[in-house]
């Protein structure tokens, strides 16, 4: 539908209406209103690097004489003066920008100078403009100079009562250094600072040659310089930057690890990243405390003043101060993410542009100021020339000027006599008639005549200037060589490597560490030598204090650099690094899992595998509760990722149970609670994705279901410990190898003495045992103290349990000589073995541990029967059926 319009009145000299459709009117009308806010508001000038409000404070404050060196006014008068003359908004905006310009902490180099309360880097809001002063800082006075030289061009201010610069003349590349952020319509721009000697060398160098190289001169502008120091993290935002205009910088607090004493350490936070509230920032770490997030920390304070910042975080003790400082990079605004977008307007349109760009467009706009300014300077000194010469005609013919003037009748009668006499302009004509008599003098004469060589060398210069461009780039890098000597700093922002390059595990002494993981979650780990070696039938030493819902499920010894891969009963792998497991002592229930590890819901940990590398020629070998097997390469879970993974697809009803590396020529042995046990190739469970279920491990009976698997290697034997204490070792040749998926043959004679089968484990005789009851007993002794006998039996006493305890746990420990102990002819002190009561038991002279004993189930007695036991060759019935 056209415009049309309509007679409302029906007559002559009516009102008359313009019939439009609304959705053109709001869309112009739209378009207007953002044209606005973008040119008036939101976005700064390529060239000045300031936007409308800031523009107009500092030539108010220019126009005012609150130039530097002079007296402070009051910020009233300035607030007062923009919003009468140059800005119709809200006094706030005004005063909010003239304060943001006066922050050390908000701009790297402040272009107001400030007296009062002008806020805090704690968020503090600055005093009311009737309270705090003001005037220009002399980096602002270089951006306004030679503005009354015509150098850029004038407006009508709003009520076109007077006029206002478009643009300062800018000897400073004020955009790049101080940066810019602002919101407009459908755009957004977010410029962070730079070290202005940076920047006034890679001005110089395009300058020089505008096609140098992007890496030199990335090389030359190495990031961003935020006024609040502190890091940043990598260089590949900063280059998709400079490229493209838009890039992510990573900023990080600067922290450092002090030493308290023997035990303890604390973290002090000197810089934090640019625009981040530093109380808040400290009531971010509160909460996180009070949330359990972060538990590692006993207390946190202020310490903060004028001459820096100082935030202090005291540690807990044996808390591992890395790993505490990058849960606060994590999870607090000590590290957070810029957001570049160089956008700016170029001849009032907004364009994203890259650093090379933008510094052209600054490098662009002096060269014009030069000419404007040579132009300027050219006319004043021809001006000035002009009058000397009048002047200097004058002198050398005195008396006869003296007597034009004596005798003509009155000022203007003279002036035409002088013109026509000597051919002189009105002007020199006038400047002769103005003239001192005190000009006659012989040195006044003299420099009248050497100031008009100075101006005719003056006018040579500036008629060589405007006819070399090669000389104005000369001047304008001569100009900022004096601003980079008289305002440049050293950079405050250091950058470091990315966030994934900063490798804390230089700084972590390789050592193995005994690792336990209860029931309940809660995981810790201690040094090795913490348990002491006893003969089997000890009571062992308490390993950890556990609630009566709780117990350890999970102990092994690993290396501070292994990863360990912990895989949950889902069929979830997750890593974690064993330096990153708060240590704790031997009675302490450790810390909760999820404060370490992504755990996703209530999920249970099946199996921890300790890993240093994941070589192509190594598998995984995964075991459920009923029988499935999966085999899978284990470079296939290389790819270490914070969320975890999907390992292995787990049936509804089943569970995981454990997980092995095996290589090629292994031989795997799975155990069932019911004293069943299969032994087949590894070679007969074929390679498989690691998003499957697997295949058929062994065929279980009603009620039974899988406990353990061994992986068996060449000088191995087979460790079997039952839920009442019992346990044997026997030799893995005497199961049966046969092909996957079958029954098995008997493993362990059950009764009631011995219980059911709990775990089963490959051990050698250099070997130490770990056994762990639910309620947290740890016993600890030589594998080579058990005995080795045949498979199907009840085996020998390994652990007295109190009434009520049951074994839930086994773990091999490799034994070093420090271990042992030695007399003083060098012979091994054999450890005191104790009774169910705790008492030491006197050795008895020829008392031996038969295997019958061992099949009968007894300890120190020879057994003289053993009714009920199956022949190692005997098999259950359907033992060959497999699958």
């Amino acid at each position: 539908m056209a415009d049309e319009e309509l007679d409302l009145t029906g007559g002559a000299g009516g009102q008359r209406v313009l019939a439009r459709l609304i959705e053109d009117e709001m869309k112009e009308s739209f378009i207007d209103y953002s044209m606005s806010v973008i040119v008036q508001r939101a976005l700064p000038d390529v060239r000045d690097g300031l936007k409308p409000v800031h523009r107009r404070i500092l030539y108010a404050m220019s126009e005012a004489g609150l130039g530097p060196g002079r007296g402070y006014k009051k910020s009233a008068t300035v607030v007062g003066d923009v919003l009468g003359k140059y800005h119709p908004h809200g006094d706030s905006a005004v005063y909010d920008s003239m304060v943001r310009m006066a922050q050390d902490f908000s701009l790297r180099y402040p272009l107001v100078d400030g007296q009062g309360n002008f806020g805090s880097i704690d968020g503090d809001s600055a005093a009311a403009y009737r309270y705090t002063e003001a005037r220009l800082m002399p980096l602002a006075a270089e951006m306004i100079a030679d503005i009354e030289k015509e150098t850029v061009r004038f407006t009508p201010n709003f009520d076109g009562r007077i006029m206002e610069p478009t643009v300062l003349p800018s000897k400073v590349p004020n955009l790049l250094i101080n940066g810019s952020s602002g919101i407009a319509v459908g755009m957004a721009t977010n410029i962070p600072p730079h070290n202005l000697r940076e920047i006034v060398a890679a001005v110089q160098m395009l300058a020089d040659d505008p096609t140098v190289p992007q890496e030199l001169l990335e090389a030359t502008v190495t990031g961003p310089d935020f006024p609040t120091g502190g890091y940043v993290c990598g260089t590949e935002g900063i280059l998709d930057a400079y490229r493209t205009g838009r890039g992510r910088v990573v900023m990080r607090a600067r922290a450092e690890i002090e030493q308290v004493d023997a035990n303890s350490e604390r973290i002090v936070v000197n810089e934090i990243p640019f625009m981040v509230n530093k109380s808040r920032l400290i009531e971010q770490i509160a909460q996180l405390v009070r949330d359990k997030k972060l538990t590692d920390i006993r207390d946190m304070r202020d310490e903060s003043d004028r001459d820096g910042m100082r935030i202090v975080i005291e540690l807990k003790r044996d808390a591992v101060p890395h790993i505490v400082l990058n849960r606060l990079y994590k999870h607090t605004q000590m590290q957070s993410t810029f957001g570049t977008i160089l956008l700016a307007l170029v001849d009032g349109v907004p364009k994203v542009m890259s650093l090379r760009e933008m510094l052209l467009h600054f490098i662009d706009h002096r060269l014009v100021v030069i000419v404007k300014r040579s132009e300027y300077d050219l006319a004043k000194a021809q001006d000035r020339e002009h009058i000397l010469e009048g002047l200097k005609i004058a002198v050398d013919r005195i008396d006869e000027v003296i007597k034009i003037i004596r005798g003509s009748s009155d000022t203007e009668s003279a002036s035409n006599q002088l013109q026509e006499t000597f051919e002189l302009s009105e002007r020199q004509a006038k400047a002769i008639l103005d003239m001192r008599l005190a000009r006659l003098t012989g040195l006044e004469i003299d420099k009248l005549e050497e100031e008009l060589g100075q101006i005719r060398a003056q006018i040579s210069e500036l008629l060589e200037i405007l006819g070399s461009e090669e000389r104005r780039r000369e001047i304008m890098k001569e100009e900022l060589d004096e601003i980079a000597a008289k305002y440049g700093d050293e950079r405050r922002t250091e950058i470091i490597g990315s966030v994934g390059a900063f490798n804390v595990e230089d700084l972590i002494v390789e050592e193995d560490m005994v690792v336990t993981i209860s029931h309940q979650g809660y995981v810790k780990r201690l040094a090795v030598d913490t348990y002491k070696a006893q003969r089997r039938g000890g009571r062992g030493l308490r390993g950890m204090d556990t609630k009566e819902e709780d117990w350890v499920e999970h102990l092994f010894v690993a290396s501070t650099h292994d990863y360990l891969m912990i895989f949950t009963r889902a069929g979830q792998c997750y890593w974690l690094k064993v330096w990153e497991i708060p240590t704790g002592g031997r009675n302490s229930r450790g810390k909760p899992i999820v404060n370490v590890l992504n755990l996703e819901g209530k999920e249970e940990i099946a199996s921890v595998v300790p890993v240093r590398e994941f070589a192509e020629d190594k598998h995984l070998l995964f075991c459920t509760r009923k029988g499935t097997v999966k085999k899978t390469s284990l470079a296939a879970y290389g790819n270490v990722r914070q969320v975890g993974l999907n390992a292995m697809n787990v049936r509804e009803g089943d569970s995981l149970i454990d997980v092995q590396i095996t290589s090629e020529g292994d031989e795997i042995i799975l155990a069932t609670s019911g004293g069943m046990a299969i032994r087949f190739p590894e070679a007969d469970a074929r390679s498989m994705g690691r998003a499957t279920e697997g295949v058929r491990g062994i065929r279980l009976s009603t009620d039974d279901v899988v406990v353990g698997m061994v992986v068996s290697r060449p000088e191995s034997n087979l460790l079997v410990v039952t839920e009442k204490g019992m346990g044997k070792r026997t030799d893995p040749e005497a199961y049966r190898l046969q092909g996957r998926g079958g029954k098995g043959v008997i493993n362990q004679k059950l009764s009631e003495r011995t219980g059911k089968v709990v775990a089963i484990k490959a051990v050698s005789d250099d070997e130490q045992l770990m056994v762990i009851t639910k309620k947290g007993v740890v016993n600890r002794q030589r594998v080579s103290d058990i005995s080795l006998i045949g498979r199907a039996t009840q085996g020998v006493k390994l652990v007295n349990l109190d009434k009520g305890d049951v074994v839930m746990d086994v773990a091999r420990v490799i034994v070093d000589d420090d271990d042992i102990e030695y007399d003083e002819d060098g012979n091994p002190i054999d450890p005191v073995e104790y009774d169910e009561d705790g008492n030491p038991i006197e050795p008895v002279d020829g008392a031996v541990v038969s295997e019958a004993a061992a099949e009968a189930g007894g300890d120190t007695e020879v057994a003289t029967a053993h009714d009920g036991v199956v022949e190692d060759d005997a098999e259950p019935e359907g033992e060959d059926e497999d699958t």
